[in-house]
């Protein structure tokens, strides 16, 4: 069968939609494009069972609407995939209706965690065919695909075959139609193996064009891994993940490992950002970190990776110096001890703080992702919170960070809590883009966005960018300073309100 696996053109004059290998959907005015893990798994396994894939990322390609509508018209597949979220998720059905009105015969596909918590919605909204939930989409969808193509088979040779002998080949976690009725073939499990995975087909899910346009990447070309699916605390209320990945699973430390090495010495890949939600910790991180350095690949490329503060000991950081680690983005999200807890993070100020400093300490470069416009936080919470930013920047302590708005995606303990609690301003999904808030805040909106903001501009304090300048030791430390400046422009313009 001819499958797209696509990611179709959604222009506006917010900026670049950030939707790709995103737990939080946001537009960038500073276009960044992310290497999209599962959906790549999903081709590289299509195409291995058979199936012409055709890899589709029109928004990495800046492709005009028109220029995917001809294309579509072009190549007619059928099967074409979208990974959507909440903010699109309306967006997508337009497209979907249009692209059945050209073709009704392709079948349409939606992923991600949206449709996961929200299944029915989408086939009541579009004409969508079938709705695949859960994070082991890549596995569902090899054998969706199988199942059609088998199905046309029989149904050229057996004319009395229908829908129902599909529903009984499928796998538990997709939704259709029957007879205009709802269908579904039970909750998803996550018991796949993830070990049987192949390494992603590079070439055939064009990795080029996700390799520079990253703010992660110091040295250039890099690109993803995602070694677990997704991440071993999975507790935080406001993750959207969860509801994909409602259970942590991770691949063997020598299979990560083996991956790096191709993308290293065939590909010539300088950095490489693994995407698991939490980095596994532990005998599995010191039995990588060992391969690492035993392999000499610590001298040949950058590793960065999603942390938990509190995790690891300074000893465990100078481990993961000594084996090529250079950036460590850890979840602050707020200074305030009640949000802490509301949000099950399960952390102290302190240990943020100590966090930063061993990591730092051990040679590594901390990145911070705080978040702001929870409905319980006022003003002077909002400011606790760009105080302790602000401090371990100044300080070097940590080495970039990154603002957003708290949204409450469907599906996630947060979204629940805020609807009991009539704090939601609205349902719309459109508004769900971090362009607004979404939840009833005791804060006028527009002063949240101008503390944003400031929180932003400590890129233009004395203090920190004399400590930046000190610490340039390379050629790839200019080019990258370059870069980060225009991405500190582009999100003091992204909270313009």
């Amino acid at each position: 069968m001819k499958i797209f696996i696509s990611y179709p053109p959604l222009k506006s004059n917010k900026g670049t939609p950030l939707l790709s290998q995103n737990r939080q959907f946001q537009w960038f005015n500073n276009p960044t494009y992310i290497y999209p893990m599962v959906p790549a798994s999903a081709a590289t396994l299509l195409e291995q069972n058979g199936h012409q894939v055709i890899w589709n990322d029109c928004i990495a390609e800046n492709w005009s609407y028109s220029q995917f509508i001809d294309f579509f018209k072009q190549e007619l597949p059928e099967v074409i995939v979208i990974e959507t979220k909440t903010p699109v998720i309306k967006r997508h059905w337009q497209i979907i209706n249009e692209l059945k009105d050209i073709n009704s015969n392709c079948k349409t596909v939606l992923v991600g965690d949206h449709v996961t918590a929200l299944p029915e919605e989408s086939i009541k909204n579009s004409q969508v065919d079938f709705v695949i939930t859960g994070g082991d989409y890549d596995f569902l969808l090899v054998d969706l695909c199988n199942a059609l193509q088998e199905l046309i088979q029989t149904n050229q040779q057996h004319r009395s075959k229908n829908q129902l002998q599909l529903s009984e080949m499928l796998e538990l976690g997709i939704w259709y139609r029957e007879n205009n009725k709802i269908k579904n073939t039970g909750s998803f499990k996550l018991n796949h193996n993830l070990n049987s995975l192949p390494f992603i087909d590079r070439d055939l899910t064009k990795w080029k064009l996700y390799s520079e346009c990253n703010g992660n990447y110091i040295r250039l070309p890099g690109t993803y891994t995602m070694v677990g699916r997704d991440c071993w605390y999975h507790k935080c209320t406001f993750c959207s993940w969860t509801t994909l990945y409602p259970r942590f699973r991770v691949r063997k430390p020598e299979l990560l490992l083996d991956e790096i090495e191709m993308l290293v010495f065939n590909y010539g890949v300088k950095e490489i950002m693994d995407d698991t939600g939490t980095f596994p910790v532990g005998k599995w991180m010191r039995a990588f970190c060992k391969g690492m350095i035993e392999r000499g690949l610590n001298r040949k490329v950058f590793i960065d990776c999603n942390m938990r503060f509190g995790a690891l000991s300074l000893e465990d950081y100078k481990l993961m110096k000594k084996a090529g680690f250079r950036l460590i983005l850890f979840g602050l999200e707020s200074a305030n001890q009640k949000t802490l807890e509301k949000i099950s993070k399960s952390l102290t100020t302190e240990e943020i703080i100590n966090s930063c400093k061993n990591a730092k300490k051990a040679g590594l470069a901390p990145h911070l992702t705080i978040m702001f416009g929870y409905p319980w936080e006022d003003y002077n919470d909002v400011m606790r919170t760009i105080k302790l930013g602000k401090y371990l920047m100044k300080k070097g302590y940590a080495h970039t960070l990154q603002a957003t708005l708290v949204i409450p995606y469907p599906g996630t303990p947060l979204f629940e809590e805020c609807r009991r609690a009539n704090l939601l301003k609205t349902l719309d999904w459109d508004r769900y883009d971090m362009r607004e808030l979404v939840m009833k805040v005791p804060i006028e909106e527009k002063k949240l966005m101008q503390a944003i903001q400031q929180l932003y501009k400590i890129a233009l304090d004395p203090e920190f960018l004399l400590r930046r300048i000190l610490s340039i030791r390379s050629f790839y430390d200019i080019k990258f300073f370059t870069r980060a400046a225009k991405a500190v422009m582009g999100h003091i313009r992204d909270f313009n309100n």
